[in-house]
């Protein structure tokens, strides 16, 4: 396998007109009156190129705009990539996040080996430099992955490398963007590395693959460490959810367990807190077989688990004072003659029983018996991710996730952080009249409700499993893919989850 396009991003103090550089990257609203200072520099040594540009109406400063001027001996960059910001009062950090990895994904496909990004001049002081700075960063990486490890042709001869640097002529300024230019990289990389491993194929990561990739993240950090049970300790454990999903196939599953203590000390007033993600590293639906349309897509069914794993990757790197719980129960759903069956009953890690009618509601399953371990092991705050159910991705499209939840201050900041991170959660109810519809005569509960309501019975499910702590539940079908490339993507995993659990944890532990 080869190695994904290495991104190297730094900051540095430089003339925007001197700068030399493969794509000089600057934006432009689509609301100014005129051109900001550094455009109309540009301009003037690029003799009136932008202006008429605009003039002619080849570029307006709408948002996902662009316009190339190629450059000449009176500046130092080869192109100026012009990218539209559109309106001046709608812009948020997320609009240098979005259009950063538009940039970067167009020098990907231009083959530039290095591009300088100037993108946050034209926002002049109306945001935070230290937020732009990590926007430009985690856009940067974003936008310049490829997911090609197997591809052993390069005909598109895309780099191996791309170098960026964010520039600004004042040494002050620069300073500000570095801060946010450092955690935006740790970020960055964080989610790279996971979009890697969520694209990886069954045949190439399973349960057993994903706990290795664990344990040597817990090798390469020392504030990290890492737990795996094996079938043994699950049967000896009790954890019925997780054995049942895995029972029919080869690939024995996993709970993995990665903690992160602080090296300093922590106020008693941070919560501690527990991420579960369901890492189902292929979902036929065992028994209650899928479809065979897009059932190649079910490798994707492990997103959650490896958002938790990269999730424990950025804080680690980041420092954060607060205490982590990073749990992943990972099962591979097969038929097979060991398989469990509709109409079995499950005992699970809390001594619960759950009637099982569809196998195909695995999800739950796994996620029930980490859930529980979060519970035991005195978390405050409990947040699980998966890629739950179809019923989410029918009612919120590919836009969003759902967000459900037993407490309304962990929802309103996991909005919060969903407003920082660019990743979009939408709030969904998981009440008590959806937990009567888990209600089974034959056990304590059953894995399925009716047909409405999808990702509200299944929420109120996992609901029974937390005890009395604040929990919250991201239900990320739909948006863990980008079925085709965007202009700041390229197909395959969207990595979703990572920005926004870091950001939670990033706004937990700055209180």
């Amino acid at each position: 396998m080869k190695e994904i396009i290495e991104v190297r991003l730094k900051t540095r103090t430089v003339d925007f007109s001197k700068c030399k550089t493969d794509l000089l990257v600057v934006g432009h609203f689509s609301d100014a009156k005129g051109l900001d200072k550094v455009n109309a520099e540009l301009n003037r040594k690029l003799d009136g190129a932008i202006e008429r540009l605009i003039e002619l109406g080849d570029f307006e400063g709408k948002e996902g705009t662009s316009a190339i001027v190629y450059g000449n001996a009176n500046i130092g960059a080869k192109r100026v990539l012009l990218l539209g910001l559109g309106e001046r009062k709608k812009a948020t950090p997320d609009t240098i996040r979005k259009t950063a990895a538009r940039a970067a994904n167009r020098a990907v496909s231009m083959k530039a080996k290095n591009m300088s990004l100037a993108l946050h001049r034209a926002v002049g002081g109306r945001l935070d430099p230290s937020k732009m700075g990590q926007a430009c960063a985690e856009g940067t990486y974003f936008g310049s992955f490829r997911y090609d490890e197997f591809v052993t042709e390069n005909e598109n001869g895309r780099p191996e490398k791309l170098g960026v640097e964010v520039i600004e002529s004042d040494p002050s300024k620069t300073k500000k963007l570095s801060k946010g230019v450092n955690n935006g990289v740790i970020i960055g990389r964080a989610q790279s590395y996971a979009r890697t491993l969520m694209n990886r194929p069954a045949n190439i990561i399973n349960p057993v693959e994903i706990a290795k990739a664990a344990k040597k993240l817990a090798r390469e950090h020392k504030n990290l460490s890492c737990t795996v049970y094996d079938e043994k300790k699950l049967v000896a454990k009790g954890m019925g959810g997780i054995l049942a999903v895995g029972s029919g196939s080869v690939n024995k599953p996993r709970l993995i367990i990665l903690e992160y203590t602080p090296a300093g000390r922590v106020s008693p007033k941070v919560p501690r807190v527990g991420f579960v993600g369901k890492a189902i590293t292929f979902d036929s639906g065992g028994i209650s077989i899928k479809p065979a349309p897009n059932m190649d897509q079910m490798k994707l069914d492990k997103t959650g688990g490896i958002a938790v794993l990269c999730t424990m990757k950025a804080v680690a790197e980041l420092g954060l004072g607060v205490h982590v719980l990073g749990l992943i129960p990972s099962a591979e759903n097969l038929p097979g003659g060991s398989s469990y069956r509709p109409g079995d009953i499950i005992t699970t890690f809390s001594k619960k029983t759950v009637e099982v009618l569809n196998t195909d509601a695995e999800g739950r399953m796994v996620m029930c018996d980490a859930l529980h371990y979060a519970d035991k092991e005195n978390c405050d705050i409990i947040i699980d991710i998966a890629t739950l159910t179809g019923a989410c991705k029918v009612a919120l499209g590919c836009y969003m996730a759902g967000l459900m939840g037993n407490d309304e201050k962990l929802i309103k900041q996991l909005q919060r952080a969903a407003v920082d991170s660019g990743e979009k959660v939408w709030p969904m109810p998981s009440g008590d009249e959806y937990a009567k519809e888990m209600k089974s005569k034959i056990a304590d509960l059953r894995n399925i409700g009716s047909k409405w309501g999808g990702a509200c019975t299944a929420a109120a499910f996992l609901r029974q499993f937390v005890g009395e702590r604040k929990w919250a539940h991201l239900d990320i079908a739909g948006v863990d893919i980008f079925e085709k490339g965007t202009e700041t993507s390229a197909e395959g995993s969207s990595g979703f989850g990572v920005r926004l659990l870091t950001s939670f944890l990033m706004n937990l532990a700055a209180k």
